[in-house]
C-alpha cells in the first residue's frame, strides 16, 4: 500500500518509521487487454489449377505464336497457329481464360499430343498459399476465415481460407492449409509467403512482457504489496505489441514491478514509484 502525508514537505521532515527501507523500482497497475488471436501460416505460393495446352494431333509444326509467357488470356483465344502435314493450318486456342505461366511454343517446333504443353495457363489466374501449421493451431482455423498476407515481391495481399487438411505428418505433427490469394497483381509460382489468420479475441489482465520472468520455477510476476516484492507464479497467453496477457495468477489492479530481474526476491522491501513519474 502507498502511504499517504499531508503535504510533500511533511513527507520529507517526518517520513513514516514503520515503513520498509528499500531500493526505489518502477511499477504499474495490471490492466485489461484485448488480445487479436493470430494463426501464421508460412509456406509458398502456387497455382491452384493449372491446365496444360497439346494440339489433339501428332506431327504438327508451330506457324505461329500469338502470346508469350505471363500474357492474360480469355477463353477460347487464339494462342498460336500449326501447320498441318497434309497442308493447312489449325489453330490451339485457350481451354480457360488465365494467365500464361509458361510456353514451349516456337516457330518451326514440333508440336503433338502427347508431348511437352504447348503451353500452361494458370486457370483464372487463382493462387493459393500452402503452408503447414502445428496441430493446436488446425483446431483453430475455418473455411473462409479472413487473412492477410505477405508475399515476396509482391507485398500485402488479401487472402481466405480455402481448404484444411483433415490429417497430419505423423513426424512432424504439422497439417496442410491451403489460403487462396485474392488480388490483380502477378504473382510467381513457388515465391514465398506469410498469411495472418484472425481466428478470434481474448480480453483479459496483461502486462509489459518486461515484467515476465521465465525460470525453472516457472513463469512468474514480482508484485509490490505493502511495499514489500512477492513473487506470483502466472499462466500467459496471447502477446501484442510488447504486451502479455496474464490467463491466471494476477488480477485487474495488482502493482507490478515494470522491469522484473532476479535482483529482486521475494520480502524484499521497496519504494514503489509508478511508471508515468518515473519518466518525468
Amino acid at each position: 500500500m502507498f502511504c499517504l502525508f499531508s503535504s510533500p514537505m511533511r513527507a520529507a521532515e517526518d517520513p513514516d518509521p514503520a515503513a520498509p527501507k528499500g531500493a526505489a523500482v518502477t511499477v504499474l497497475k495490471a490492466q485489461k487487454s484485448c488480445f487479436a488471436n493470430i494463426v501464421e501460416v508460412s509456406g509458398t505460393i502456387i497455382a491452384r489449377e493449372e491446365t496444360q495446352v497439346r494440339p489433339e494431333r501428332m506431327g504438327l509444326k508451330v506457324a505461329e505464336v500469338m502470346v508469350d509467357a505471363s500474357d492474360s488470356v480469355t477463353a477460347g483465344q487464339v494462342l498460336a497457329k500449326l501447320n498441318l502435314p497434309e497442308g493447312g493450318q489449325i489453330t490451339v486456342q485457350a481451354p480457360v481464360g488465365g494467365v500464361i505461366s509458361a510456353s514451349t511454343a516456337s516457330v518451326g517446333a514440333m508440336a503433338s499430343g502427347k508431348g511437352e504443353a504447348l503451353f500452361s495457363i494458370i486457370a483464372r489466374g487463382e493462387f493459393d498459399l500452402v503452408g503447414m501449421v502445428p496441430t493446436r493451431d488446425i483446431q483453430k482455423l475455418q473455411v473462409n476465415q479472413t487473412a492477410r498476407i505477405k508475399v515476396i515481391g509482391a507485398g500485402e495481399v488479401d487472402g481466405k481460407v480455402r481448404r484444411l487438411s483433415t490429417t497430419v505428418e505423423p513426424n512432424s505433427q504439422l497439417a496442410q492449409v491451403f489460403v487462396g490469394v485474392t488480388t490483380n497483381r502477378r504473382l510467381l509460382v513457388n515465391s514465398s509467403g506469410r498469411a495472418q489468420i484472425r481466428t478470434g479475441q481474448s480480453c483479459g489482465v496483461s502486462v509489459p512482457l518486461t515484467a515476465i520472468l521465465y525460470g525453472t520455477a516457472g513463469t512468474v510476476v514480482q508484485v509490490v504489496r505493502r511495499s514489500r516484492v512477492e513473487t506470483r507464479r502466472v499462466e500467459t497467453g496471447l502477446m501484442s505489441a510488447g504486451q502479455v496477457e496474464i490467463t491466471s495468477g494476477l488480477q485487474e489492479g495488482d502493482i507490478v514491478v515494470a522491469r522484473a530481474g532476479a535482483l529482486l526476491r521475494e520480502g524484499d522491501p521497496v519504494r514503489p514509484v509508478t511508471a508515468s513519474a518515473a519518466t518525468k
